[in-house]
């Protein structure tokens, strides 16, 4: 599965991690590696393996400067290449430093974030073509939080439509919209009736629910190779897309874009997703670390739990968090009972598998080749018992004139 991940371009960090030339390095830890990430007087993004090549000292303390990150214990730079541009410790006429380099990744720039590309160099792919990405900046907005957990079971939240109507649930006080994960619609039925359909780049997963009689509620989610989800947004309402990007074994680093295809996010929505709310999750300010962990318990209020929320904890990210890392940071599959409800969360391991044994194979997923395969969006809408679109409960997207109303 490792080898999968490193035929793919993975978001590392956010652009603004890496604030401006020059600026000091931030650690990252990607697929089991220790990495350190600069951007030089040029504004060029260098990720280099943290350990200097020569007695392994940490390049995190490093002195980014003059277009090279300087090893701080004997002098010894780097440039964004991992190339040893400078060797003050050995002689003027010494050619040691030819010999010497810096594991170095490719990096690159795109919607808000830093990607990296960690697998074979003769074979680099183009960058995902994530609409997103395309946007202006102030139509999108990026977060990134850890999670304490293998990076499959805390995606699989995102794939897992029937926990929305418990653990997401508010005791007597449903959202005015019933469509909204917190709104009727998710609490009237909560049984929802699957159907898959795998694609080159992953799968769509569509939910349906019985609603308002003889309506059906239907979401189409994404799950994209190897490791994004995209989650029905309410008709006309922003779009978020996540990435579940393994650090190790026991450890996922959680990168959220909201974003507006058609319109600049409004003030009151980027109030909302710097607070950490609305797709994001609060973390302790400076830091990529959750305010509500494992170690506080998710800061549950049993009070709370048994008056206003079905779980006590605030926050839908929170909720979800608490639910997967409490599987142990990696859960025991063997041990687990899967029901039809989990239809969505079977297929997206199936295919996971099936990426993994085709590339033993000789077999390059298409999506890792071709970026275009990455330009789609989830889908909701309410239809009317003939199976067409619902108007009236759709008029919230026909009113705004929309791109987004759909056939």
């Amino acid at each position: 599965m490792g080898e999968l991940f490193r035929r793919f371009w993975l978001p590392a960090l956010l652009s603004r991690e890496l604030a401006g030339p020059d600026y000091p390095p931030v650690r990252v830890r990607l697929l089991g590696e220790d990495l350190v990430a600069f951007r030089d007087t040029a504004g060029r993004i260098g990720v280099l393996d943290e350990h200097c090549p020569h007695r392994r000292a940490s390049l995190f303390f490093g002195r980014n400067e003059e277009c090279g990150l300087r090893c701080v214990y004997h002098g010894w730079k780097f440039d964004v290449d991992g190339a040893c541009v400078e060797l003050p410790s050995e002689p003027p006429h010494s050619n040691f430093r030819a010999k010497v380099r810096a594991k170095a990744y490719p990096a690159r720039e795109a919607g808000g974030l830093v990607w990296v590309y960690m697998g074979p160099r003769e074979q680099i792919p183009e960058l995902p073509g994530f609409e997103f990405a395309q946007l202006a900046e102030d139509r999108r907005y990026a977060s990134r939080w850890m999670q304490v957990c293998n990076y499959a079971q805390a995606m699989e939240g995102d794939l897992d439509s029937s926990h929305v109507g418990f653990l997401h649930r508010r005791i007597g006080e449903l959202h005015e919209d019933k469509k909204a994960l917190t709104g009727a619609y998710f609490q009237d039925d909560t049984w929802p009736r699957w159907s898959i359909r795998l694609t080159d780049y992953g799968m769509m997963a569509g939910a349906s629910r019985s609603v308002d009689g003889d309506k059906t509620y239907l979401r189409v989610n994404q799950f994209l190779l190897p490791c994004y989800t995209m989650i029905a947004p309410v008709p006309g309402s922003y779009y978020t897309w996540r990435a579940w990007v393994p650090c190790d074994d026991t450890h996922c680093a959680v990168i959220a874009v909201t974003y507006c295809t058609d319109r600049p996010a409004s003030e009151d929505e980027q109030r909302q997703w710097r607070r950490g709310e609305a797709g994001h999750r609060r973390v302790i300010p400076g830091t990529i670390h959750p305010v509500a962990h494992r170690d506080n318990d998710y800061l549950i209020d049993r009070e709370l739990q048994r008056t206003v929320s079905y779980t006590g904890i605030d926050g839908i990210r929170a909720q979800d968090a608490a639910m997967v890392e409490s599987q142990d940071p990696i859960a025991d599959r063997s041990r687990e009972r899967l029901g039809s409800s989990d239809t969505a969360i079977i297929n997206m391991r199936k295919r996971l598998l099936q990426a993994a044994l085709a590339l033993e194979q000789g077999e390059v997923p298409t999506a890792a080749g071709d970026g275009t395969r990455y330009a789609v969006r989830p889908y909701s809408v309410v239809l009317n018992e003939t199976g067409e679109v619902d108007l009236e409960n759709y008029a919230r997207v026909a009113a705004a004139g929309s791109k987004d109303a759909g056939p």
